[in-house]
């Protein structure tokens, strides 16, 4: 989501002492099957769910984080839970900037978002990972999600809140991102995360695409970026900053471009941390590797002391060329993907394809993948 200026900017944040982001995955239930999906969501609660009270002590752990710490409340899907707004209001009651990931489902009506505003809920992604419903309903397993999406982000406008929209990139999407690009501008988003599928949950049963693809995606993404009038990020994806620079003529040392983040990224466990519905705290919903639970010990405690979280902020003790590469401290490469494809979080990201200069060793991607999908610009 978009922090408001309140917010500590990326370029004074020090990803050892506060993540950029944290996320809650407040619940797994959802009435979706989308085929991607990292947490094979169904629509029941889990028995051992944070509670309303397990929920707000998470969030009073939070808040020594730092002021205006940016916490999504994600699922499955967050509106099953019944103590949302009462959920929202509270951290934002604590200092707290408090956003939300819905599924695209008929439960979120005009009212439930206006309750949810009023609680201070300061933005809101939603999901299209097509630009029609045909496409869109397919891949989210559900009739009728594309329009109550639409309607969602209209009646989400008219209230005045910010609107990300997350786009999953694999086989089965990637020729269909200009015409999604295209429906954003027409809707009016502030965002446009784009994910690059991690084989885990449902989405090992989908095709990624290869590292070619994947390159030539993020060079149409920057292009892009430079016209359109929300903003382009890629999630699972950090070699996206380096094909910026790239592009630019820029070293791995130079700034980035004008809307650049902080120098050394946002990866699992470095400026970013997940906490799961029963309270494990993992790097990211990618990275199942739990670090401990926030029943016992503080999500801040975890987030800055634990030996998983370190070896993940430390970029020089990449394993293959992600550990010699010259853009690492910009990029970092996704731990998430390393871990799946390898079982390994600090081996070399698999799905990019550049080859530091001098580098003989082996290539991650010759295990990885592969799609014949293709952008079409």
């Amino acid at each position: 989501m978009t922090p408001p200026p309140s917010r500590p900017s990326d370029a004074s944040l020090d990803s050892s002492e506060r993540p950029r982001l944290l996320i809650w995955e407040v619940t797994q239930a959802c009435h979706l099957a989308c085929t991607h999906c990292r947490a094979n969501a169904n629509p029941y609660r889990h028995d051992d769910e944070l509670t309303t009270v397990a929920g707000k002590q998470l969030l009073e752990q939070t808040r020594d984080f730092g002021e205006n710490q940016l916490v999504v409340l994600s699922g499955g899907d967050p509106l099953v839970r019944e103590d949302i707004v009462e959920l929202v209001d509270h951290g934002t009651d604590r200092g707290l900037t408090m956003s939300l990931t819905p599924s695209g489902t008929q439960s979120i009506t005009l009212e439930r978002l206006a309750a949810l505003e009023s609680a201070g809920l300061s933005g809101i992604a939603f999901s299209l990972d097509g630009a029609t419903a045909e496409r869109h309903d397919a891949f989210r397993g559900e009739p009728g999600s594309f329009e109550a999406t639409i309607r969602a982000i209209e009646d989400a406008k008219s209230l005045g809140l910010p609107v990300q929209i997350n786009t999953t990139v694999c086989a089965e999407t990637v020729g269909d991102l200009p015409a999604i690009s295209r429906l954003l501008e027409d809707l009016g988003v502030v965002m446009w995360s784009v994910f690059f599928l991690v084989p885990v949950g449902r989405g090992q049963l989908l095709d990624s695409v290869d590292p070619e693809t994947a390159e030539a995606v993020m060079q149409w993404l920057d292009a892009l970026n430079q016209s359109t009038p929300y903003a382009v990020k890629t999630t699972e994806a950090p070699h996206f900053r380096r094909v910026r620079r790239q592009r630019r003529g820029e070293g791995a040392a130079s700034a980035d471009g004008p809307r650049g983040r902080h120098q050394t990224g946002t990866i699992a466990g470095d400026g970013f941390v997940f906490v799961s519905h029963t309270g494990d705290v993992y790097p990211s919903g990618f990275l199942p590797r739990s670090a401990g639970n926030v029943r016992d010990r503080s999500v801040v405690d975890i987030y800055r002391n634990h030996p998983l979280f370190e070896a993940l902020r430390d970029r020089e003790d990449r394993t293959g060329k992600c550990g010699v590469c010259p853009f690492r401290q910009v990029c970092g490469g996704s731990r998430s993907r390393a871990n799946a494809v390898f079982g390994d979080p600090l081996a070399s990201d698999p799905l990019c394809p550049y080859v530091p200069p001098g580098y003989d060793g082996p290539l991650p991607w010759d295990r990885s993948a592969s799609a014949e999908a293709a952008v079409d610009e």
